[in-house]
């Protein structure tokens, strides 16, 4: 996207962005659980009736086959009720934390995430769209951790650089594309034992395919590849909602990475292991997944195998310009 969208494109992108302002505007005037409540019913009366509800349908149809049309229709109606709270949420990042008399977050196996901060070595947090996904690096943040979250910018820069500040207001402000410059950043921050957060379970047809739900699913190789390369920690958590806006976040054990000396093989086989966990979470609250994501390939798609060679292009460079004592920023 351009720094400077065309006279059109930017006034469109403004009007976007004023309608989405009053929104969140209008969500904050109500607090965090007037907020999510509205914004539940607005996801089971309104987003449910939407056509991207077929989408949802059709995979969940395929995943779990045994199902009957009125509870996969049940689950979809769910998923918007958790969708719709999610978007409401938006305007109250600020007011989600662990302790303290209100605390929304409650945590599951800290003594786990314990042992992998205390052993000093960078961590990947690798997670995926379930219940309010904001909620694990804010968590992470709030109990003392340091380092970036990877996202993709949202095609409006307005609303994009909005999003940008309420997910700094409590985790972390350093927010990285997945680009050249984000992965080289992540390299060094994981060299110097800090923290990257990333949600890997959306479809990329430069990823590689891995197993998920019975089917292959172009999942990207970043962490599996960063992870051997570096002999970072790759730690699965995962987050439901338990009522209204309030929260369980689950820390896993992390996932075992040993170099055979084959890589790409090594890769498939860590990126496989995290496709597990995703998948172990999706079937314990099905519901509070997005299923709306294209996340199997279609009847048509030309799966591209290159990013996994990228990824190892640009650790190299990494390592060239570490190795030079020249920075990455």
């Amino acid at each position: 996207m351009a720094r400077n969208p065309p006279f059109f494109r930017k006034l469109r992108y403004g009007g976007e962005a004023a309608v989405f302002f009053l929104t969140m505007g209008f969500f904050r005037l109500l607090g965090v659980d007037g907020a999510s409540s509205l914004g539940g019913a607005l996801g089971r009366h309104v987003l449910y009736r939407t056509s991207l509800s077929n989408r949802a349908r059709e995979n969940l149809g395929v995943a779990y086959p045994e199902k009957s049309e009125s509870e996969i229709d049940d689950v979809v109606r769910e998923m918007w009720d958790n969708l719709g709270r999610t978007i409401a949420e938006y305007a109250h990042l600020d007011k989600f934390n662990f302790q303290g008399p209100d605390a929304r977050i409650e945590l599951a196996n800290l003594d786990t995430a314990a042992r992998i901060i205390e052993a000093g070595k960078g961590i990947l947090f690798v997670s995926g769209h379930f219940g309010n996904w904001e909620i694990m690096p804010i968590a992470a943040t709030e109990y003392g951790l340091k380092g970036a979250l990877v996202y993709r910018p949202l095609n409006n820069p307005y609303v994009d650089r909005w999003m940008v500040r309420q997910r700094g207001k409590k985790g972390p402000k350093e927010h990285l594309g997945k680009g050249a410059q984000g992965i080289k950043r992540i390299f060094t921050l994981l060299r110097n034992a800090k923290s990257i957060f990333l949600l890997v379970d959306q479809k990329t047809s430069e990823g590689v395919p891995a197993p998920f739900f019975g089917r292959l699913a172009m999942t990207t190789p970043a962490p599996a590849a960063l992870a051997l390369k570096l002999g970072a920690v790759i730690l699965p958590v995962t987050n439901e909602r338990l009522s209204g806006a309030r929260f369980r976040m689950t820390v896993h054990e992390p996932i075992i990475c040993e170099p055979s000396g084959h890589h790409d093989r090594d890769v498939l086989t860590v990126t496989t292991k995290i496709n597990d966990v995703i998948e172990r979470a999706v079937r314990y609250r099905p519901s509070q997944w997005l299923w709306i994501h294209r996340r199997w390939p279609s009847e048509g798609d030309q799966p591209r195998k290159r990013r996994g060679r990228q990824v190892q292009a640009l650790l190299g460079e990494a390592v060239r310009v570490e190795s030079d004592g020249s920075s990455f920023i």
